[in-house]
C-alpha cells in the first residue's frame, strides 16, 4: 500500500486530532482530582522553612509528613516525633476561614518531655502533660493575621484545644478536646 501525500496528511490530521482529544481528556481528569492542601511552615528557633503539599484528596502525603516532622522537631534537644496530621488539618482550616494563605511562623512545635518539663518548671503556663509532647500541639503566628483574630478563627472552628498568649503574641493549637484558655 503506498502512502500518497493527501492520504498522509489526512492520517497525521487524525493523529494530532486524536491526541488533542486525549490531552483534554487527561486536563479535565486533572481539573476533577481531589484538592491539595498545602502549608508553609517557618521556624522561629532555626533557619528553616518548609513550603509543601501534605495532603492530595483524602491521603496524607507521606514524605511531607516526615518534612515537617523534622521541622517541627524540639529544636533544644533535636528530637522528633510524628506530627498529628490532623494538626495539619486545623492549621490549613483556621488559615482558610481567616482568607489567607497558611502560612505560619513556628513559636514551638513537637516538645521532648526533657524540654516540657524544664518550661512547666519555668512557667505555670506550660501544662505538664502538653499535647506538645505527642505531635499534638503547635504554638504558631499566621502570617498578615493579628494573633486575636487568628485565636479567634480557631475558636470558629470549634476543634481541638485554643489557647491565646496576648503577651507573648503566639496562638496555642492543639487536637485534643475542644477547651480555651488565655495565658
Amino acid at each position: 500500500m503506498s502512502w500518497s501525500r493527501r492520504r498522509l496528511l489526512g492520517a497525521a490530521g487524525m493523529i494530532a486530532g486524536a491526541s488533542a482529544a486525549g490531552m483534554l481528556g487527561a486536563a479535565a481528569e486533572a481539573a476533577d482530582t481531589p484538592a491539595t492542601r498545602r502549608i508553609v511552615l517557618k521556624s522561629l528557633h532555626t533557619p528553616e522553612s518548609l513550603d509543601i503539599v501534605f495532603r492530595r484528596g483524602d491521603d496524607y502525603v507521606p514524605d511531607a509528613l516526615s518534612a515537617i516532622q523534622v521541622l517541627l522537631r524540639d529544636y533544644r534537644t533535636g528530637a522528633q516525633h510524628p506530627i498529628d496530621p490532623r494538626l495539619l488539618d486545623y492549621l490549613h482550616d483556621v488559615a482558610q476561614l481567616a482568607r489567607v494563605e497558611p502560612v505560619f511562623a513556628v513559636v514551638s512545635g513537637y516538645r521532648s518531655p526533657q524540654t516540657n518539663e524544664m518550661l512547666h518548671e519555668r512557667s505555670n503556663g506550660v501544662a505538664s502533660r502538653s499535647l506538645h509532647m505527642e505531635g499534638r500541639a503547635i504554638d504558631v503566628r499566621l502570617a498578615r493575621v493579628d494573633c486575636t483574630e487568628l485565636a479567634e478563627k480557631a475558636l470558629a472552628v470549634q476543634r481541638g484545644g485554643v489557647g491565646y498568649y496576648h503577651k507573648s503574641d503566639f496562638v496555642h493549637l492543639d487536637t485534643g478536646r475542644f477547651r480555651t484558655w488565655r495565658g
